[in-house]
């Protein structure tokens, strides 16, 4: 509590982002310690000059966290700090991580943890017919296989790619230039509202905040940080998809590209895209290869194959029962976390204990996009 507190203090004070939160931290032990420092020893840290000290001093005259924090929540009963262990692990890693990062909707522990693949489709604000239709049949392949989706509830291609979530009753994270509470743009509320339904909406502003231009590229961050790849479907020259592409890179995550036609404006940022070296994809399969997924997709458009159980005879002697029916589930073909969980009718957390004890007992495999496959 005393660690939430002071991360929430520390981000009210303007001009206060990770990289000198990190800084105060190790310069004084705690983000508490470094709230009840002199300014002249404040001032010791790189990157704070007299205008944040004075940015620091008035803030710190103006709230006591703990008081703070308790009136915050009242308003905000949903968001996470460094501080939680439900932040999610890979945004953490950036350099520019939120220092509050609010939420609605259903959380997935699992998913926090990095132990879901997350990947962000982006693009125009006004895609053409082959952008719409592209986002589609991409978004459809991913959630077939096991992946989340992650975009920013803007119109066009993000619209797109959330919908088609929804129309495939997959979960979907929208990341927003707004308060949770405010659904931008209007037109997006049912969208909103369906995406609620299973998915998630994350924000670093607290409810009630309208939404505006300068918002939207910080947001951008946030989609890219919670990915481990970034998608372009369609977008013009000067797109801010192209923000989120940049920010992904500087990350270390995988930008991919949806090539377009020449004469197309809406595809010229692709195409700069793709002579700057991001990856080109050729189809539903050539995603998923690139994303690091096995299964072949002889019909991009039809829903994961269910799988036989093995028979009790081709399990082996003298195996846990629990491990046993999580084995069952498993064959020469490689399935999903989702699909295990939906048929061994267990809880979540129990069934990833027992396939990491089977690949333990070297009985599976895991491949990449928490899919699972029988030695």
């Amino acid at each position: 509590m005393d660690d939430r507190a002071y991360w929430l203090a520390w981000a009210q004070v303007p001009g206060i982002g990770a990289t000198l939160v990190k800084r105060i931290q190790q310069r004084f032990g705690s983000l508490q310690a470094g709230w009840s420092a002199s300014l002249s020893d404040l001032m010791t840290v790189e990157g704070i000059g007299p205008q944040i000290s004075e940015a620091i001093l008035a803030t710190r005259n103006s709230l006591e966290p703990y008081a703070f924090l308790e009136q915050h929540q009242q308003k905000n009963p949903c968001f996470w700090t460094p501080a939680d262990p439900d932040y999610p692990r890979l945004l953490l890693e950036t350099p520019s991580y939120p220092l509050v990062l609010y939420y609605r909707g259903h959380v997935v522990p699992e998913e926090n943890q990095g132990r879901t693949n997350l990947v962000a489709i982006v693009g125009t604000r006004n895609p053409s017919d082959y952008g719409k239709r592209w986002t589609q049949r991409l978004t459809t392949a991913l959630v077939q296989h096991g992946f989340v989706v992650v975009s920013g509830l803007a119109e066009g291609i993000d619209t797109e790619a959330h919908r088609t979530c929804v129309s495939r009753g997959s979960r979907t994270i929208a990341v927003v230039g707004s308060g949770i509470d405010v659904v931008y743009p209007v037109s997006n509320r049912q969208l909103c509202d369906d995406i609620l339904v299973k998915g998630l909406v994350v924000s670093e502003y607290p409810r009630g905040t309208k939404p505006d231009r300068l918002h939207f590229p910080q947001r951008n961050r946030i989609i890219a940080g919670l990915c481990r790849a970034v998608l372009i479907t369609e977008a013009p020259a000067r797109s801010g998809a192209l923000i989120t592409a940049s920010i992904a890179n500087d990350y270390g995550r995988d930008v991919y590209v949806l090539p377009g036609a020449l004469d197309n404006p809406r595809s010229y940022g692709c195409l700069e895209l793709i002579n700057q070296g991001a990856q080109l994809i050729l189809g539903e399969r050539h995603l998923l290869e690139l994303l690091g997924t096995l299964p072949a997709l002889d019909n991009s458009s039809a829903p994961e194959t269910p799988i036989s159980p093995r028979s009790e005879s081709t399990l082996p002697p003298d195996l846990d029962p629990s491990l046993a029916k999580v084995l069952a589930t498993i064959s020469s073909d490689s399935v999903s976390f989702d699909y295990i969980v939906q048929h061994v009718e267990m809880p979540a957390n129990v069934v990833s204990s027992a396939l990491i004890q089977l690949q333990l007992m070297n009985l599976i495999t895991e491949l990449p996009g928490m899919r699972y496959q029988r030695h």
